[in-house]
């Protein structure tokens, strides 16, 4: 049986949990004992040893009777009654968008500053710090794996890692360390571990950044059976100017895109759909190497934004500019079509998936009128191509123009469906969505509340 399904995963902590109210104990036992060997190649007699040893932890967990109300507290959690997949959470979409500034909302209750934290829903955090030879910005950014990408481990180490350096990239900043962050699950093959991490290791050696640190983990350790694969790469990067910032455009900017090929979304609607030789054109660096060519030509400190076309898609990122910055952006859609790589634009058309709402990994750069020629110049002498795509506008609503006609671009629920099983999923907003952002608002208002008690109880101590 083991070894048989590939990509598999299970939660026996998590299925005993939901079960236990429902099921006694005996019938418990024996359905998690059927699992347990359906992953794991065992005998009977050890499946039900470890479902006794996992039913037998999880009810230790429930007595809670005795505890005060503060410890409760802190071993639980603020439920909001509302799913991951229900509010498109990692979908890159409304959902997924209005989650994070819950986040954003938790983190900056600290009280503590950064030059640029997550309230400004920007590529990368950063920070500011004194020398004897004046300012340094320091920026860090992390990105996870791509969800579908845990069965090729290569190719999801790479994609992960670009996205976390083009993160710190379009802050201005050069990039100077990675880390990465491993979880395989109790049944994964080590070699997922090494594969994973070759794929790092080759955009580090592409772009002569290097992996200084990093951690490896089971999900779950016991309590998770199979294969699945997660990760994070992190990168970090310093600057003696200021970040280029979304805050920074300006009505009468210049809007420049370079030709994008896209990173892990791409290269999963690639193997999923069976258009596999697509994967070849997403294995570059350009974004990095015409990153870097602004920064190395002295142009970055007149450069006003630069961005990555990722979250959603074109569709999110001029709707998150544009609510950041309080301005407009006006983009061809012509323009904009001819900085897709052309084997991809076509996979995504044949598909009939939306170009705009998916990442096509592009850099888009914000500029004055001015200094857009020589930003244009610089990028296509580092060999990559580049072209003007629009303005910016003090309208304060992101258009397209298409066909003669001017429409409004809105991030949809989620981010465009690339997948069969995203198509059913679908992406419109739900109808209570007004009612799952109140029940997901209240969770963060919560976990606020218990962040600020434990705060005030550990400094009473100290």
């Amino acid at each position: 049986m083991k070894g048989s399904v590939r990509g598999w995963i299970m939660d026996i902590e998590g299925f005993v949990r939901r079960n236990m109210d429902s099921m006694d104990e005996e019938s418990l036992r024996n359905a998690l004992a059927d699992l347990i060997l359906e992953f794991k190649d065992t005998d009977r007699e050890t499946s039900i040893r470890m479902a006794d040893a996992v039913i037998y932890e999880v009810k230790n967990t429930l007595k809670t009777g005795g505890l005060d109300d503060g410890l409760r507290t802190i071993i639980s959690y603020p439920p909001a009654g509302v799913g991951m997949g229900e509010m498109g959470v990692g979908s890159r979409g409304e959902g997924d968008f209005f989650v994070h500034r819950k986040i954003a909302d938790i983190v900056s209750s600290t009280g503590t500053r950064s030059f640029i934290n997550p309230e400004a829903q920007d590529d990368g955090g950063v920070v500011r710090t004194e020398t004897g030879s004046g300012d340094v910005y320091i920026t860090t950014a992390v990105d996870g794996i791509h969800s579908r990408l845990s069965e090729y481990p290569f190719l999801g180490g790479f994609h992960v890692t670009r996205a976390a350096l083009r993160d710190v990239c379009v802050m201005g900043s050069r990039p100077v360390a990675l880390i990465s962050d491993l979880h395989l699950a109790d049944d994964g093959d080590v070699g997922k571990l090494f594969d994973f991490t070759a794929g790092v290791a080759a955009v580090s050696e592409l772009v002569g950044v290097p992996v200084v640190a990093g951690s490896t983990l089971r999900v779950g350790g016991d309590m998770v059976l199979g294969d699945r694969l997660v990760s994070a790469v992190g990168a970090i990067g310093f600057s003696e100017t200021p970040p280029t910032a979304r805050k920074r455009a300006e009505p009468g900017d210049v809007i420049l895109l370079t030709e994008g090929s896209g990173g892990g979304t791409i290269t999963t609607t690639a193997i999923y759909h069976g258009l596999f030789d697509v994967v070849w054109e997403t294995l570059d660096v350009n974004f990095i190497r015409a990153s870097e060519a602004i920064m190395d030509s002295g142009l970055l400190g007149d450069v006003h934004a630069m961005t990555d076309v990722t979250n959603g898609g074109l569709r999110g990122d001029a709707h998150e500019i544009s609510s950041t910055a309080g301005v407009g952006l006006e983009f061809d859609a012509d323009a904009v079509m001819s900085m897709i790589n052309p084997s991809v634009l076509r996979m995504l058309q044949d598909l009939e998936i939306d170009p705009l709402g998916v990442s096509i990994d592009s850099l888009m750069i914000i500029a004055p009128e001015d200094v857009a020629p020589d930003v244009m110049d610089t990028i296509r002498g580092a060999g990559v191509d580049v072209a003007e795509i629009g303005r910016v506008t003090d309208s304060g609503v992101p258009v397209l123009l298409r066909d003669g006609s001017e429409e409004e671009l809105r991030p949809l629920f989620r981010e465009a469906a690339y997948t069969q099983i995203k198509k059913m999923v679908g992406d419109k907003t739900p109808q209570d969505f007004e009612e799952m952002k109140r029940k997901v608002e209240d969770a963060a208002r919560r976990a606020i509340e218990k962040k600020d008690m434990v705060v005030r109880m550990i400094s009473r101590e100290d």
